[in-house]
């Protein structure tokens, strides 16, 4: 995997993969649902620590709420800024609350045979990295249309995102992003057939 820049700083994130990049301080990450209907696992860890990274359950203190909104800053398990919400046409249609899936989660759901999962992709883009991390943070789950009902019930719904939708984050540190293309085909999430998205960093 190249780990620098491109020349038009334009990357795919393949249908059902996984990719991860190196981010300055101050760049700004575009991350864009290319067909509408895709949901995109992501995930900031500190290059230099992979033991810090972006963490939903301080996220949700820190903001005082478990959707965020343009403005709002993604907090590390140290409870530092990594990423700031800067631009989001479909804001509020982010998960906070569900873990990445993984072969158990496919089990679960019937197949015998090995499926792709985020859990893998987040594994496998950060190895190519040549980095090794030390565990699998819960991941930001962009597009992901899984609202909490009142009586507390949280239903995987069909996308509600658009083609063309996309969110701007800027990094609050040098970090590590990470991104995957949800491969779930089994319920709605995904509107039954994962695709590609993309993302650039400008």
């Amino acid at each position: 995997m190249n780990t620098s820049i491109s020349k038009n700083n334009k990357y795919v994130i393949p249908a059902r993969r996984g990719k991860a990049l190196y981010v300055k301080k101050r760049q700004k990450i575009k991350v864009i649902n290319t067909h509408g209907t895709q949901v995109v696992d992501c995930w900031a860890l500190n290059p230099d620590n992979l033991g810090e990274f972006m963490s939903m359950e301080h996220c949700r203190v820190d903001l005082e709420r478990y959707k965020p909104k343009t403005g709002d800053s993604m907090v590390t398990n140290r409870r530092k800024p990594i990423l700031k919400i800067m631009e989001d046409t479909r804001e509020g249609a982010h998960d906070t609350l569900l873990a990445a899936c993984d072969r158990y989660r496919y089990h679960k759901l019937g197949c015998k045979e090995y499926h792709r999962n985020c859990t893998d992709n987040f594994w496998e883009a950060l190895v190519e990295l040549n980095l090794k991390p030390i565990q699998l943070p819960a991941p930001f789950n962009l597009w992901q249309n899984t609202p909490v009902d009142a009586d507390g019930a949280i239903v995987p719904n069909p996308p509600i995102s658009k083609k063309g939708d996309y969110i701007v984050m800027r990094a609050e540190m040098d970090l590590v992003i990470c991104f995957s293309a949800c491969p779930q085909d089994i319920t709605s999430i995904c509107g039954n057939k994962p695709k590609n998205a993309h993302f650039e960093i400008f």
